[in-house]
């Protein structure tokens, strides 16, 4: 095995993907568990409390329905979780990491983005559970509603990119990051705004975050594709969760706002980075309720399709 070989894997499964994402997406989540409490006027859990619930699920016994498919029921967190693990380790970190060429560009992240929503279908249709078929098109329905958002922006800022560099298009994350660190951030370019607004509007329904975490409401369906999974396969679930969590972020900073020191302190600002859309996201988790599944498909189906449309055009009028 060559040794950018080896590099490569070591970055899937150690740095930033793997255990460094997975530790984040874990710290992550107890900052928002935290401040979402805070909001609420609650003490709330400790930050830590992601660590201790993960710990526990490991320990718990799998049970697997009667009706489920065991194979896919098993398998699916698994594949989630990979898919996770490879996405983390292809988001540069502006003066501290660049990924290597092998795991691939934009396409790639863009497909590997979809597995977990994915994963979760799956998973609500092996488990032999209503709950989990309902989950299963619910997350089917926003899953449609939130992929062209998603596509104009990522097709937007490699126009984009590709326009300022003298390329038809570029796809190279890496090279996106290096372009912003010399010329200076794509938040800071008014093109680029509508295309920055119809990245923030994808991630809350990526990641499942009020007002559209429709396909677990657990006052509705029981955590839908979730319901009938326990011990190391939920484990695994929430592991896959977290994970996407830091490369959703982590790909909205390196589009926009890469720009950091050299060094550890790069790493420093990139995780600070990271809280400060957390706590963003907490903030409009805490202030509004859940929508009804054709509520959030006609808002994105209008709003932030709008806006990628129109940043699209800004896009291309660059050239």
């Amino acid at each position: 095995m060559t040794t950018e070989m080896l590099w490569t894997l070591a970055t899937v499964l150690v740095f930033p993907g793997g255990l460094f994402a997975l530790v984040l997406g874990l710290a992550l989540k107890g900052v928002e568990r935290r401040a979402i409490a805070r909001l609420q006027r609650r003490i709330g859990p400790p930050l830590v409390q992601p660590f201790y619930d993960l710990m526990k699920l490991m320990r718990k016994r799998t049970l697997i329905p009667d009706t489920a498919n065991a194979f896919v029921f098993l398998a699916v967190p698994v594949a989630g979780l990979a898919s996770m693990a490879v996405a983390a380790g292809m988001i540069p970190i502006s003066g501290f990491f660049e990924p290597s060429p092998l795991l691939g560009n934009l396409v790639v992240l863009f497909y590997l983005i979809s597995i977990p929503a994915v994963s979760l279908m799956l998973a609500g249709s092996a488990s032999g559970s209503p709950y989990g078929a309902i989950g299963f098109s619910r997350e089917m329905a926003i899953l449609l509603a939130y992929e062209g958002p998603i596509l104009l922006s990522l097709v937007s800022v490699a126009l984009y990119a590709g326009a300022l560099t003298g390329q038809p298009v570029l796809l190279n994350l890496t090279e996106i990051v290096r372009y912003q660190q010399q010329h200076g951030a794509f938040l800071l370019d008014p093109w680029m705004w509508p295309t920055f607004l119809t990245y923030l509007c994808f991630i809350p329904a990526n990641l499942g975050i009020a007002p559209f975490d429709i396909p677990e409401a657990e006052s509705e369906i029981l955590e839908g594709p979730l319901v009938e999974y326990s011990g190391p396969p939920l484990g695994v679930m929430k592991m896959m969760s977290v994970t996407k969590a830091v490369v959703v972020l982590g790909l909205g900073i390196a589009l926009f706002f890469p720009n950091g020191p050299s060094g550890l302190p790069g790493l420093l600002v990139f995780i600070v980075k990271c809280l400060v859309l957390v706590l963003v996201v907490s903030l409009l988790k805490a202030a509004v309720g859940r929508m009804r599944i054709d509520q959030a498909v006609l808002f994105y189906l209008k709003w932030p399709e709008l806006l990628g449309f129109a940043g699209l055009a800004l896009a291309i009028a660059r050239f």
